[in-house]
């Protein structure tokens, strides 16, 4: 059980890097009265379940120590 939770936890890591810098480069700015304003158009549901993963497999490997 320890295994698949460190599994699980690199996974989920990787994941929620990876999906979290491309949500990231997906938003658009725009100048409003000389303020710059970001508007997201990114779908953060895969790192969402990225991080879920990530809780997870942590608590998994945690649970297995025991």
């Amino acid at each position: 059980m320890r295994t698949i939770g460190i599994i699980l936890s690199v996974i989920g890591a990787i994941g929620a890097v990876v999906f979290g810098i491309q949500a990231m480069q997906d938003s658009e700015s725009f100048s409003l009265l000389g303020v710059d304003v970001a508007v997201s158009s990114a779908n953060w549901t895969p790192v969402i379940i990225s991080v879920v993963v990530l809780v997870v497999g942590l608590i998994m490997a945690a649970a297995g120590r025991k």
